[in-house]
């Protein structure tokens, strides 16, 4: 399967539920690791984020001072992002219109566990494309299995497709396209084991 095949069922599932991510819990871990990353950042550097969602991560970002752009592929999550006054478009991570070497820092939290793992390298090339030289990468995602497919007991309709890795090979692929500076394994509740935090550096 490839991300073509599955990226507008994802459209369609975030879509549908946009309206009650709103009012999901941001889990304290998750504030950690923003703030994690934003320790590693120049004042008022100019962040992308992937997989924006509602806008959580960009409007903690954007209050601390960043110059932030949020992307999603969804419509319906891009509209609050531009509710929670930011800047926010409705693009696909795999195709980012934007120059080279537009972005000082890249934040992606659980967006790229949806991509097969055939296409990530070049999704991870377009990353690097519009990072700056030495620009700071934030990889995010749910993992700890090495796997991937349409999750069967997924709430959301149509039902995600999603790619998991265990901390060593996220952290191999990863550094086929950058340095890695820190990696942290946080564990969750649930089917999933943990969540692997890789901070990372554009060559």
């Amino acid at each position: 399967m490839r991300y073509d095949d599955v990226k507008t069922d994802l459209r369609a599932a975030y879509d549908a539920g946009a309206d009650a991510r709103e009012v999901m819990d941001d889990a304290p871990w998750k504030r950690s690791e923003r703030a994690r990353f934003a320790a590693h950042l120049r004042p008022g550097a100019a962040l992308l984020e992937i997989g924006a969602g509602h806008g959580v991560s960009g409007r903690h970002f954007a209050d601390a001072g960043f110059a932030v752009t949020c992307t999603d592929l969804s419509p319906a999550l891009v509209a609050h992002c531009r509710a929670k006054g930011l800047d926010a478009r409705v693009m696909d991570f795999a195709r980012l219109d934007f120059p080279d070497a537009a972005f000082d820092a890249v934040w992606g939290m659980n967006c790229l566990l949806h991509v097969p793992k055939a296409d990530l390298p070049a999704v991870l090339a377009g990353i690097a494309r519009v990072l700056a030289p030495g620009g700071l990468f934030y990889w995010g995602q749910y993992g700890g299995e090495d796997s991937e497919g349409v999750w069967e007991s997924d709430a959301y309709e149509p039902k995600r497709f999603f790619s998991f890795f265990t901390a060593d090979r996220i952290e191999a692929l990863a550094q086929e396209h950058f340095a890695l500076v820190e990696a942290a394994r946080i564990p969750v509740a649930g089917t999933i084991g943990e969540y692997q935090g890789l901070v990372l550096r554009n060559r």
